[in-house]
């Protein structure tokens, strides 16, 4: 625990703690610790940035408190790899505070559904192997967009596959978080099932799945850029159920859109849910990869 965490975390001690020296005790907001996903950096196509190495290097040295890995930015998830990454993390004081995953449930194919569900399970172990407390899940989509492009275009909405719908989609998803949430507790690593288009376009599809699973080990990843309707109100919503907030950034516009998201506005929601827990950037602007993480930085560190 570095110098900065060590004096967020003592403003919870007791009285006599701070007393000690003679002063008067005052009270203090906990401060939230700030990490930045391996997405922020690589951003699926600036392989000078693929190796997680390199991530944790530049995230120590701006100031960062943790990293959030990408997993589909690892080309190796063999335990020596994996083990060789935790290392090079704790040298550097950095926390391993969230491991992004993809997986998808929308299928009436159940052999589709089976593959998806191992995978999920490959990732928790890896999760658990890198000492991660937490993963981001998803509901996965329908399939029928064009491409990601044009999901963004629709602004994330999308038709069921003919001859299903959103019903069948939520039995598929809660049914498999079912299983998977008694893998989750057996590695101590709680699944945050992210508002992700799909069935997670929304909060009210989030906490449904949630509710529904009804396990410690599912909460929510909190995304404040996937919200494109009363993004505020669907915060609200989602925030007493979060185990992790991602928060994106757009300096120098977005690719596929650019969100004004008051910050200031978000950190009092989740102050006001209890939530004390990570804010992870998502860096997704168009200006320079580093200095619009450093400027992203700067900006969160005034609001948590």
């Amino acid at each position: 625990m570095n110098r900065r965490r060590f004096l967020s975390a003592s403003t919870g001690l007791p009285a006599c703690f701070t007393t000690m020296a003679g002063g008067t005790a005052t009270s203090a907001e906990k401060s939230n610790p700030l990490g930045v996903s391996s997405y922020s950096f690589w951003r699926f196509r600036n392989d000078d940035f693929r190796p997680i190495e390199v991530c944790l290097d530049a995230s120590a040295k701006m100031g960062f408190d943790g990293l959030e890995i990408l997993q589909r930015q690892l080309v190796d998830t063999s335990p020596d790899a994996l083990n060789k990454i935790k290392s090079h993390a704790f040298a550097l004081g950095l926390d391993l505070m969230g491991y992004s995953t993809h997986q998808g449930f929308l299928s009436p194919n159940e052999t589709k559904r089976d593959k998806n569900v191992k995978h999920t399970v490959d990732c928790l172990e890896q999760a658990y192997r890198l000492g991660i407390p937490t993963m981001r899940v998803n509901t996965g989509t329908w399939g029928t967009s064009k491409s990601f492009d044009d999901l963004m275009a629709n602004k994330g909405i999308e038709p069921p596959l003919e001859g299903y719908d959103d019903e069948s989609g939520f039995a598929w998803v809660v049914d498999a978080y079912g299983s998977l949430a008694q893998e989750a507790g057996k590695r101590g690593v709680v699944m945050g099932l992210e508002n992700h288009w799909g069935l997670g376009r929304s909060a009210a599809g989030v906490i449904r799945v949630i509710e529904e699973v009804n396990s410690p080990w599912l909460k929510a990843t909190l995304d404040t850029g996937n919200f494109l309707e009363k993004k505020y109100d669907q915060m609200e919503a989602l925030a007493p159920y979060c185990i992790l907030v991602q928060a994106k950034t757009y300096y120098g516009d977005g690719t596929w859109y650019t969100l004004d998201l008051d910050y200031q506005r978000i950190a009092d929601i989740l102050n006001e849910s209890g939530y004390q827990g990570w804010i992870s950037l998502e860096f997704e602007g168009k200006k320079d990869v580093l200095s619009g993480i450093e400027s992203s930085l700067k900006m969160l560190r005034s609001h948590f």
